[in-house]
C-alpha cells in the first residue's frame, strides 16, 4: 500500500467523518447542533450545494457521510451521477432539497441515495436521519456475525390493518408458497381463535391444537408441535384452532411466547395470521416478528390506521422489518384515496401493490385450493411470489446496492470497449 493510501484512509477514519455541502445558512444552523453533539467538526459544512460537492470531491478522500443540498441543480440526476463517480465506495450519501414529491423520493432511494430531506430541514430531523445512516454504516461489519441468524428460522406477521382486507388470504398463499414453490419448512399459525381460516383455506379441519398449545404451555415441546400441528404437506404444518364461543379463552403472553419459541425452532419460516385486535392485547407478538406486513387498502380509515401501526411497529418491534401492502386496489378513480396521497400521509411509499380481482377469488373459492395453486399465474400470485423472494433474501441485493453501484454510467462508462 502506497504512503498516499495511507494517508487517505487515515483522515477518513479521523477528521473525515462527516461533509455537507449545502446553499443555506438555516440548514447550517440546523446542522451545527447536531454535529457538536457527535463530536464532529462544524467546520465540515461546505457551501456550495451538489456542484461544490464535486469539484471538491475529486481532489480529496470522501467522508464516510456525506450530506449534499440539491435544492439549486437543474438536473439533480446527472449531477448525482457525477457525484458518484468521484466518492469512495462505502460513502454514504443523504440528499436535501426543496421538492416535496414522492416519485422523487423513491428515484433517489433506488438510485442508493440513504435518504432524501425536504427543506427546511430541523436538526431533529437531520439527527434522525444521521443516526439511521450510522446503522446503516455498521451493517456490514456486522455481515459475518450476523450470517448464521440470517440462516436460521424466520417469523413473519401478517396484519391488516382494518378487516375485510384479505389478509388471512395473503398469510395462506405466502405460506403455501414458501413450502411448495420455495421448498422451505413452513408453518401457518392462524391466531384467530374462534374465526380463523387458516385451516379451512386448505380444505382442512383446524382441530383444538392452538387452544391446548395455550392452555398447556408446559407441554408444548417439538413432539407436542408434531402432533397438533396439521400437516397440508411434508413441508407445510398449519397450527389453529375452532375455539367454541361460548367458551371465553384467555391467552396467557408467556404462553403465546413460549408457542412461538418452538415453532421457530421447529420450521425455518412462521407465517403468522395476527388479527388486529390481538396486536393491542399482546405487542409481544410483533417484537417476536422479524419481519412485518401491513395489510391495507385505499380507504380513509384504512389509511389512518396504516399510520398507527407503522408508529407502533417502530415502538415494539424497532428492528422488524415493516412492509406494506395494498391488497384489493380498485381501478382509478374508484378508490377513496389515491396511492399517492395514501404515500404522503404514511410518510413511505407503499411496497406491493394487489389489484382487486373479484371474479378470480370467486373461482379461486369455488375450487377450494389456496390462492397460488388455483390461479398460478395470476397477478396476485405474481405479487406473492415476490413477496416471497424478499422473505427469502432473493430480491434484496439490487436494493442494498450502495450509491455509486446503482446510479447510471456516465457517458465515459458506456463507450464500447475498443
Amino acid at each position: 500500500m502506497s504512503v498516499a493510501s495511507l494517508l487517505k484512509k487515515e483522515d477518513n477514519s479521523a477528521d473525515n467523518i462527516f461533509g455537507a455541502f449545502v446553499c443555506d445558512d438555516d440548514t447550517t444552523q440546523a446542522l451545527v447542533p447536531v454535529l457538536t453533539e457527535r463530536g464532529w467538526n462544524p467546520a465540515s459544512i461546505k457551501t456550495g450545494g451538489v456542484e461544490s460537492a464535486i469539484r471538491t470531491l475529486s481532489t480529496m478522500p470522501s467522508p464516510q457521510f456525506l450530506l449534499v443540498d440539491i435544492s439549486k441543480s437543474s438536473s439533480p440526476m446527472e449531477d448525482l451521477a457525477s457525484l458518484a463517480e468521484v466518492v469512495e465506495p462505502g460513502t454514504i450519501v443523504i440528499t436535501l432539497g426543496n421538492t416535496n414529491d414522492i416519485a422523487l423520493y423513491r428515484e433517489l432511494i433506488s438510485y442508493g441515495i440513504h435518504d432524501y430531506l425536504v427543506k427546511p430541514a430541523n436538526s431533529d430531523q437531520i439527527r434522525e436521519v444521521l443516526a439511521s445512516a450510522e446503522h446503516a454504516a455498521r451493517t456490514p461489519e456486522e455481515t459475518d456475525s450476523s450470517a448464521a441468524a440470517d440462516d436460521t428460522e424466520k417469523l413473519i406477521a401478517v396484519v391488516g390493518v382494518r378487516g375485510g382486507l384479505g389478509t388471512s388470504t395473503i398469510a395462506t398463499s405466502l405460506a403455501w408458497l414458501l413450502a411448495h414453490e420455495k421448498k422451505q419448512s413452513t408453518s401457518l399459525l392462524d391466531m384467530d381463535i374462534y374465526f380463523g381460516t387458516g385451516a379451512l383455506a386448505f380444505d382442512l379441519e383446524p382441530g383444538r391444537g392452538l387452544c391446548d398449545a395455550l392452555e398447556n404451555p408446559s407441554r408444548v415441546d417439538g413432539l407436542f408441535i408434531e402432533r397438533a400441528m396439521i400437516k397440508e404437506s411434508e413441508q407445510l404444518s398449519i397450527l389453529g384452532s375452532e375455539a367454541p364461543l361460548h367458551d371465553p379463552t384467555y391467552t396467557d403472553p408467556a404462553a403465546l411466547s413460549h408457542l412461538l419459541t418452538e415453532l421457530k425452532h421447529n420450521f425455518k419460516y412462521v407465517v403468522l395470521d395476527l388479527p388486529k385486535n390481538m396486536v393491542a392485547d399482546y405487542p409481544l407478538v410483533l417484537s417476536e416478528a422479524s419481519e412485518i406486513i401491513l395489510v391495507s387498502d385505499l380507504s380513509l380509515a384504512a389509511t389512518r390506521d396504516t399510520i398507527r401501526f407503522l408508529a407502533f411497529c417502530k415502538s415494539v418491534a424497532p428492528e422488524a422489518k415493516v412492509r406494506i401492502l395494498l391488497n384489493k386496489v380498485a381501478g382509478m378513480g374508484q378508490v377513496e384515496v389515491e396511492r399517492k396521497d395514501f404515500e404522503a400521509s404514511i410518510e413511505r411509499a407503499v411496497d406491493w401493490e394487489i389489484p382487486m380481482d373479484t371474479k378470480l377469488m370467486i373461482q379461486v373459492s369455488k375450487s377450494g385450493k389456496p390462492l397460488p395453486q388455483a390461479a398460478k399465474h395470476s397477478k396476485p400470485v405474481k405479487v406473492l411470489n415476490m413477496i416471497c423472494d424478499n422473505i427469502l433474501g432473493n430480491a434484496t441485493e439490487e436494493s442494498s446496492a450502495p450509491f455509486w453501484k446503482k446510479l447510471p454510467l456516465s457517458k465515459k462508462d458506456s463507450k464500447p470497449a475498443k
